[in-house]
């Protein structure tokens, strides 16, 4: 509905009322977190360079909109040309100043290979919580559960969750799923709509994780959530599944 990642996007769900948002977190080269899923600029900007090896402030003067203006012409509005990368401090402010004050925001934590570099991401992000006292107001989570453990250490208080998906499903059961995220002190677990089974949810719940499935498209799925007591859903389309729920 609108380019992902973006100050533009995160307004366009609030707006659309999304009970909160998700979003992705790198370091840029300054050691600030940026929102940005990939590790390059190669999806949404007009170069190949790596997030990594730039300055927050040189993200936040590159173009990573105009690329869903190109790719979806009926969606396209203007103001998505003079979307820049923004710094996790930059939603922070947008989410605080907006009319809405009981959003939540879910941070996922994109790391690499080399544990000191998520651990310097998992300290930057705790960072910007404790600043702008959001620690009621956001999930930080993460694929990497030892990155989700290590912002459990830093503080307690802030809520963290365990993400998985068909990759990880393929190599582990559900039980073993359950236990790793309990091992990493999550509060919540994440599930691919794929491997977001009855039983699943069910084991879930009975650990005491909140379930949480993505990303879902398919508005049956809010009658499923009701019935499995899902906590949280994730979508492209906020405004779609919130009409099934008024119905």
């Amino acid at each position: 509905m609108a380019p992902e990642n973006t100050l533009a996007a995160f307004a366009r769900a609030l707006d659309d009322g999304a009970d909160g948002i998700e979003l992705d977190v790198r370091l840029a080269r300054d050691g600030v977190p940026v929102v940005i899923h990939d590790p390059s600029l190669k999806h949404t900007g007009p170069r190949k360079a790596r997030v990594a090896r730039l300055t927050s402030e040189r993200l936040g003067q590159i173009d990573v909109g105009s690329w869903f203006n190109r790719r979806h012409r009926p969606l396209a509005r203007f103001q998505y040309m003079r979307q820049t990368v923004p710094t996790l401090d930059d939603v922070f402010k947008l989410i605080a100043n907006s009319s809405r004050q009981n959003t939540v925001s879910y941070i996922e934590m994109k790391t690499v290979r080399i544990k000191k570099s998520n651990l310097s991401l998992a300290a930057a992000v705790v960072e910007v919580i404790q600043r702008h006292n959001f620690r009621d107001r956001v999930i930080v989570i993460s694929f990497n559960l030892p990155t989700v453990a290590a912002v459990k250490e830093l503080d307690p208080s802030i809520r963290t969750g365990a993400l998985f998906g068909p990759r990880q499903r393929a190599t582990k059961s559900i039980r073993r799923i359950i236990s790793s995220a309990l091992e990493c002190e999550a509060d919540e677990i994440l599930l691919h709509h794929l491997i977001a089974k009855r039983r699943t949810l069910a084991l879930a719940l009975e650990a005491n994780l909140n379930p949480v499935v993505w990303t879902v498209e398919d508005p049956a799925w809010v009658a499923r959530a009701q019935e499995n007591r899902i906590h949280a859903l994730m979508t492209n389309n906020p405004a779609k599944l919130l009409a099934r729920v008024r119905v």
